[in-house]
């Protein structure tokens, strides 16, 4: 696998955003607007833009410090508490380990579609509970769920499937194919049965072009839980 195991986090903070941060990370007391101001030698309302920002993202609160004279009680900012959220992530990495603690099993196929159906299930029902839907209906309810998770996918009639122009864990499976594509085939599978549909997926076929993995939609007995 190339490159780093560690994610950037897309909330990351940069430029004068992460610079108003670190100078309140390292203040030993909150700090108000104009003292910001005054340190970065700006107006005010350019500090104001990037502590409501940061405000927003849940790296800075406000402060109302009691008044010690008249008018409005002066409002400060201090870093919220608890580790940075801006930080780096190491999912890619705790992917890989949990593909390798798969690996090591005999079944570890089989618990990898099953993990996948679960979380179908789970990922379907959060959007549209259990019900029972036509075919077309679950194909597009199957077809929002992959676009919203990064599979790019479309519905292809004449391979009776569903293609995927991308994958989301695209560094995993240049060396963990066989244990990753089980994992969405098992998660296709528990959406439709979420769904109540007669069709399931059968097959998912990787990479059967340089940009493009294949699955075929098979029509199924009614059952009960998966």
């Amino acid at each position: 696998m190339e490159g780093s195991l560690l994610d950037t986090n897309a909330e990351a903070v940069t430029g004068r955003r992460r610079d108003v941060l670190e100078l309140l990370r390292g203040s030993p007391a909150p700090l108000m607007v104009s003292d910001l101001a005054e340190r970065f030698r700006v107006h005010p309302n350019t500090i104001r833009f990037h502590i409501d920002a940061l405000v927003s993202a849940g790296l800075v609160e406000r402060i109302g410090q009691v008044g010690t004279g008249p008018g409005r009680p002066a409002v400060v900012f201090r870093v919220r508490p608890g580790m940075d959220p801006a930080g780096p992530r190491g999912y890619r990495l705790l992917a890989s380990m949990l593909v390798d603690s798969l690996r090591e099993l005999p079944d570890g196929i089989d618990r990898a579609i099953t993990a996948g159906r679960r979380w179908g299930r789970r990922l379907i029902g959060e959007r549209v509970g259990r019900s029972t839907v036509t075919d077309d209906e679950a194909v597009t309810a199957l077809i929002d769920l992959l676009a919203d998770l990064g599979f790019s996918p479309e519905v292809s009639g004449a391979d009776n499937g569903i293609r995927l122009h991308h994958c989301p864990f695209l560094e995993l499976t240049q060396s963990e194919t066989g244990l990753i594509c089980p994992v969405h085939l098992g998660m296709m599978q528990g959406a439709l049965v979420q769904l109540g549909a007669s069709i399931t997926v059968d097959h998912l076929s990787p990479f059967v072009e340089p940009d493009l993995c294949l699955t075929h939609i098979a029509n199924v007995e009614k059952s009960g839980d998966d």
